[in-house]
């Protein structure tokens, strides 16, 4: 049986609570820092995050215009706004070769979207379903379909096969967009 003692639950707004939590986590002064910061690495992570809020306000953005009646956005809309920023969440983590590293390109991520459209940060970080989704992302086994059998449960269509891989699809997606966008700063690691 799987200890969940590491399992949070997230707040009214679980990315402001995480910003808020890993900057006092991590002190400027921590030796991880200091390494990263004095490598470069702090600098790519904030150029990594600040890339990744501007593919993802693109990428909404382009679901907006293409509305005819901004009023009728969906909430499927907000909520694949919600699991594109948790996915971009748990891929820094992934993907940046530290904490100090992966809670920089968050903050700056979380920041720059705020800075680009209040009302997109608004809908990426104003839910529980970070909560729900964070319980599928631990449970260590066939992630990609637990993402998915997660947003179509939040989606209100729970078992449907069509928003499952609509969700597992999304995931592995902007995953993979992260993934890329990481590499090719070449992080440096102890």
């Amino acid at each position: 049986m799987q200890e969940d003692f590491d399992i949070k639950i997230a707040g009214e707004k679980p990315s402001g609570d995480i910003i808020k939590n890993k900057n006092n986590e991590y002190p400027s002064n921590s030796e991880e820092f200091q390494f990263d910061r004095t490598n470069g690495n702090i600098d790519k992570a904030k150029k990594l995050g600040a890339e990744i809020a501007e593919v993802f306000c693109s990428t909404c953005k382009k679901e907006i215009e293409t509305v005819d009646d901004p009023e009728s956005i969906t909430s499927l809309f907000t909520q694949r706004i919600i699991l594109l920023s948790f996915t971009a969440t748990v891929a820094f983590e992934k993907f940046c070769p530290s904490l100090s590293t992966a809670n920089t390109a968050q903050n700056v991520f979380f920041e720059h979207i705020q800075k680009i459209d209040e009302n997109i940060y608004k809908n990426s970080s104003d839910s529980g379903a970070f909560s729900f989704y964070f319980l599928a992302y631990k449970s260590y086994n066939d992630v990609e379909r637990r993402i998915g059998q997660t947003f179509a449960m939040i989606c209100g269509h729970d078992g449907d096969p069509i928003y499952q891989e609509l969700g597992e699809a999304l995931y592995c997606w902007f995953l993979g967009v992260v993934k890329d966008h990481a590499e090719k700063y070449n992080f440096i690691t102890r």
